[in-house]
């Protein structure tokens, strides 16, 4: 399966694979944020384009385009912001340059980076069919608040996408029902629920072998009242690079 990136104008945008790593996570007390392997894979899920100019915006809180100022900070003439003003109501739009194509019934999702974190702007997300259009798009952010300025680094990643099935979401059934209904999913559950207030408890015993062990590595390994984890799971998301 390919997804291509055609240039629109001058070079191609700098893209890359999504690291694990998160600067917030890395500032929890020993790491402990890089235990949740649901938030390890969903970071690394996909690849970052970025920012080749820095810039800082404004927003003075007004609806039209002229409330949002946006002032290069970078020295390089030939890295041009990419950055502008475009919808109003405080939305700042960041140019791609870019023209991605997918395989047939494959659309693409476009969003922020998952799980980096910028105070005062949000990510807006996107999905754009990019099997069949000839259309480049837009990366946007919707200022939170008035009177707030923000600052994108050179290299900062602005954008992050993955190839997504179209129809998929469409051709699921969703259904409650009562756990009580599959005696074999409640006991497993049930098991792993008192495994877990157990090992709370002892996390408060000084010395226990909780305290050693730090955190259940269950989900982590695959492990559950039914056995190993199947063959495809996995705790790390390798991409391959644009080349």
């Amino acid at each position: 399966m390919r997804l291509i990136c055609y240039a629109t104008s001058g070079p191609p945008p700098r893209i890359v694979s999504a690291p694990l790593e998160r600067d917030w996570m890395d500032q929890t007390p020993q790491g402990y944020a890089y235990r949740c392997l649901p938030l390890n894979i969903a970071n690394s899920h996909g690849w970052l384009i970025l920012n080749p100019a820095p810039f800082i915006a404004h927003w003075n809180g007004g609806p039209g385009i002229e409330a949002i100022n946006i002032v290069p900070t970078g020295t390089d003439p030939h890295r041009p912001v990419l950055a502008t003003s475009h919808f109003g109501n405080g939305v700042l739009t960041l140019s791609v340059h870019a023209l991605f194509r997918t395989e047939p019934g494959w659309d693409l999702w476009v969003g922020g980076p998952v799980n980096m974190i910028k105070d005062g702007i949000q990510p807006l997300t996107g999905m754009v069919e990019t099997d069949w259009s000839p259309f480049s798009f837009t990366m946007n952010y919707k200022f939170t608040r008035p009177f707030t300025t923000v600052a994108f680094g050179a290299d900062e990643p602005y954008c992050m996408i993955y190839p997504v099935q179209r129809g998929v979401a469409e051709r699921i059934e969703p259904e409650f029902r009562q756990l009580h209904q599959d005696p074999e999913v409640e006991a497993a559950h049930n098991a792993w629920a008192e495994g877990r207030r157990n090992f709370n408890a002892e996390l408060q015993v000084q010395g226990s072998a909780a305290q050693q062990q730090k955190w259940q590595k269950d989900y982590f390994k695959g492990n559950s009242q039914w056995g190993s984890a199947p063959a495809d799971h996995r705790t790390k998301v390798r991409l391959r690079e644009f080349k």
